[in-house]
């Protein structure tokens, strides 16, 4: 049984405000201080950030009563995102594994209850953000996924992963709380060398490293069957995912159906297609 009912993972780099704003909307919104926990993580370093950790902001998270870990990484950069996110995963104990950033704002309270409503389900969960992105932007994925993999995504690209991963198999949700993502492109916020600096590892498919490059294709397919034989030896079905393999159904119907301010063009894989 796990300690709380949720882990957020948050990994910072040179935001100082940005973190600590962060931290306290969760804390603020929340019914229960101690139904989550937050796991942070720091790069060795980014000393000033760190510093102001220890001598400002791990004083009052003490005095507010909040349950967190501080953890140091040898840097690895923006590119390889999902190794914090997958290193934190890794000495969390919830129910359900959260993606959160130093950007991200709680704008529900009780939204730790309404995640925690959902536990023994295996589903990926939404916030409302991104002007209703299609895709889960801060995945809300239960452990049993990390603890079937000893990851949450082994690609940069977390969310596309995850989402993906969660429409193929029927098993994405939407939840009633909204996450304001304060970011420079969508609220003129944080414009700073994080932002302006990040490299993203998509819109070149010919480069190995690519989202959409084949190599990483393949590695989606194996973890959805993967995915699939867990929720079936758990009595959940698998109809809507074998009927993708059986070239019966568009992967993409839901994720179409849930794209209603149009961010995204769709687009049928190979490996959708009958085998």
């Amino acid at each position: 049984m796990s300690e709380y009912k949720i882990s957020l993972l948050l990994p910072t780099r040179g935001r100082t405000t940005a973190l600590r704003r962060s931290i306290l909307s969760t804390i603020n919104y929340a019914d229960n201080i101690d139904s989550f926990q937050i796991m942070i993580g720091f790069d060795n370093d980014d000393k000033d950030t760190i510093d102001y950790f220890v001598k400002e902001l791990q004083p009052e998270l003490d005095e507010l009563g909040a349950n967190y870990q501080a953890h140091v990484f040898e840097p690895m950069g923006y590119i390889r995102l999902n190794e914090y996110v997958n290193g934190l995963a890794k000495h969390s104990n919830a129910d359900w594994l959260v993606f959160w950033n130093d950007d991200a704002v709680m704008e529900t309270a009780g939204w730790d209850t309404v995640i925690a409503g959902h536990t023994g389900e295996f589903k990926v969960l939404a916030f409302h953000t991104h002007n209703d992105h299609p895709y889960s932007i801060f995945p809300i994925v239960p452990k049993e996924w990390f603890e079937l993999f000893g990851y949450l995504s082994p690609h940069q690209i977390s969310d596309a992963w995850i989402s993906q991963q969660a429409y193929c198999l029927d098993i994405w949700q939407r939840i009633e709380v909204d996450v304001t993502h304060d970011r420079f492109d969508l609220t003129g916020n944080n414009k700073d060398e994080i932002f302006e600096k990040r490299p993203m590892l998509e819109g070149n498919p010919s480069d190995p490293r690519d989202f959409h490059n084949k190599i990483w294709h393949t590695r989606r397919v194996e973890d959805l069957k993967k995915l699939a034989a867990y929720m079936e030896s758990i009595g959940l079905s698998i109809e809507f995912v074998k009927a993708i393999f059986s070239g019966k159904q568009d992967p993409w119907e839901k994720l179409k159906a849930n794209d209603v301010n149009n961010h995204m063009s769709q687009w049928r894989p190979d490996w959708a297609k009958k085998e």
